[in-house]
């Protein structure tokens, strides 16, 4: 799984170890979609509200490439009422009992809470909330170290895991380095100011002249001038910290055989009924990142509480069925067809991963959503990559030769960040003119994270959810629509992005990146609107 990942705190120690653009944008007559261009520059940084809900605001008037969720309420929505929409969050669990969550969680009608029967003998006891197929589990191996585990078969697939296994490895032997470098400088910078945490205005206070303060207080004022002013490094660099760490203690470890705990086996898609009714696991905490996903769709809008989800009318149900490390094949095809079988019609996959042993399990249950009009709607990941070249296909995909797609119900979707322009594409943002359908608000995301707090996250794990919400707004308003069709429309109302764009990471933050044509990012080279896709609905939905 390669949706907890610390790019952009990476990116900021590189630059401390090493040493607006205009918009485009233009609107018609009243109710007519938002297009591209005419200039536009933002003149001041974002308010904190303005921050914490950029993904809402609109290009137009508010000069952010968000998803103009706000716009759509105000001028398209107001007055009507949708039906409820039950979206299936597949990810590492929920904190249903959030207090921004509340009314939005899903319930099973058929099962009577805490009887210890099944009442609606689906094979699962009291999933009154939903089901969690990892039990107990919390951290997971990655494919390539489960692959490698096994040992030299003669495939193709073993020796790419096996070059990937090593170069992940030495790259996690590295970062361990680094990680361990800066909680050094940052324990010194402590030890001089005396203080468990420190702002930048503290460390244009330290006037010591032992050299290694002086290097601490350097290197820190470098990472502040490019995390910005709101940086928390006790609670960023232990972020940090624990991501490497769980690469190098679990995802990489090939001792570790965390599957024992539940007892059943993973090559076998027969041997399905395993897991509990504990949808956010053995440890809360360790939901944070399937709690924000939620969050992100549907937190309740308006309660002057955290951010606000994009949709009003929506029930999660939540499947835990990704560890912190890689996802298996079995658990991810069994927790979307238990989705599709609660009553789903959109679910949400903010995973992914490099290797997929047991593939056409899931091909098989995204063909069997389909048949069941469930849109799925999938992170392109985050590792700034083309995902059409076969070296670095993303799973699960909608196309087996990573060409021609064998399902018409997922939805494919990369990173933006909240300055519109050639660099509007997030540098962690994988894409492909093929196998990434269109782009959606995924740095610096503001929602709920367990225990009633919330934070900020990025990744493409949290465009996903953007653009999730969106197709919940229109299955909610116009329900006689199919998921193939919220797909279309997602895709064809969104707004064009620059001409040219940067993709993928800088290799050399000190050279200019290149630049190239927008067509190369996606199948579509937009970006998710709520207020255009809520008018092509209207307009599809009388045909």
């Amino acid at each position: 799984m390669n949706h907890i990942k610390p790019f952009t705190l990476s990116a900021w120690v590189l630059l401390a170890l090493a040493g607006t653009a205009s918009l485009q944008a233009q609107v018609s007559a009243s109710k007519e979609l938002i297009t591209a261009p005419l200039a536009v520059v933002k003149k001041a940084p974002l308010s904190e509200n303005d921050l914490k809900r950029w993904s809402h605001l609109d290009l137009i008037k508010d000069s952010i490439p968000g998803m103009s969720v706000d716009k759509a309420y105000a001028e398209l929505l107001k007055g009507k009422t949708g039906t409820k929409v039950i979206v299936g969050i597949v990810d590492s669990g929920v904190d249903i009992e959030h207090e921004d969550l509340k009314g939005m969680i899903w319930t099973n009608p058929k099962e009577i809470p805490g009887n210890g029967i099944d009442d609606d003998k689906n094979g699962f006891i009291d999933d009154v909330h939903g089901w969690n197929f990892l039990g107990n589990i919390v951290h997971e191996n990655l494919e390539m170290t489960r692959i490698v585990k096994k040992g030299d078969d003669g495939s193709a697939q073993y020796k790419a895991a096996l070059a990937q296994y090593e170069e992940k490895s030495k790259k996690v032997l590295e970062d361990k380095q680094q990680v361990d470098f800066l909680l050094d400088v940052h324990n010194t910078i402590k030890k001089e100011l005396n203080k468990t945490t420190y702002k930048l205005e503290d460390l244009s206070k330290i006037t010591s002249t032992d050299p290694k303060v002086l290097q601490s207080k350097n290197i820190m004022t470098q990472i502040f001038g490019n995390a910005g002013p709101a940086f928390d490094p006790e609670a960023e660099l232990e972020d940090y910290r624990e991501s490497v760490y769980d690469q190098f203690n679990y995802n990489l470890n090939k001792e570790l055989d965390s599957r024992k705990i539940l007892g059943d086996n993973p090559d076998d898609i027969k041997d399905n009924h395993y897991g509990n009714n504990v949808v956010f696991g053995p440890d809360k905490e360790k939901a944070l990142h399937g709690t924000h996903v939620a969050g992100i769709i549907a937190q309740i809008r308006g309660n002057n509480l955290g951010g606000d989800g994009v949709a009003n009318n929506v029930e999660i149900l939540t499947v835990r069925a990704v560890p912190d490390g890689d996802e298996y094949d079995k658990d991810i095809a069994l927790a979307i067809r238990y989705a599709v079988d609660n009553g789903a019609k959109v679910i949400n996959g903010s995973f992914g991963k490099s290797f997929s042993p047991h593939k056409q399990w899931v091909y098989d249950a995204i063909k069997y959503a389909a048949k069941k009009d469930v849109l799925i709607v999938h992170a392109a990941g985050n590792d700034g990559y083309n995902i059409d070249k076969t070296e670095n296909i993303n799973f699960p995909n909608d196309a087996e030769d990573n060409i021609k797609e064998f399902a018409d119900n997922v939805l494919t979707i990369g990173a933006i960040n909240k300055q519109y322009g050639e660099n509007v594409i997030a540098g962690f943002s994988n894409f492909g003119k093929v196998n990434v359908d269109v782009f959606a608000p995924g740095e610096e995301i503001y929602a709920t994270v367990p225990n009633n707090k919330y934070k900020y996250l990025q990744g493409t794990s949290m465009a996903s959810p953007n653009a999730a919400g969106v197709a919940v707004l229109i299955r909610s308003y116009y329900p006689k629509l199919k998921a193939s069709q919220v797909k279309k429309i997602l895709m064809d109302s969104g707004v064009a992005l620059p001409a040219k764009v940067v993709l993928g990471e800088n290799p050399n933050p000190n050279e200019k990146p290149v630049a190239v044509s927008s067509v190369e990012s996606s199948k579509t080279g937009k970006m998710v609107n709520a207020y255009n896709a809520l008018i092509m609905a209207e307009k599809m939905s009388k045909k």
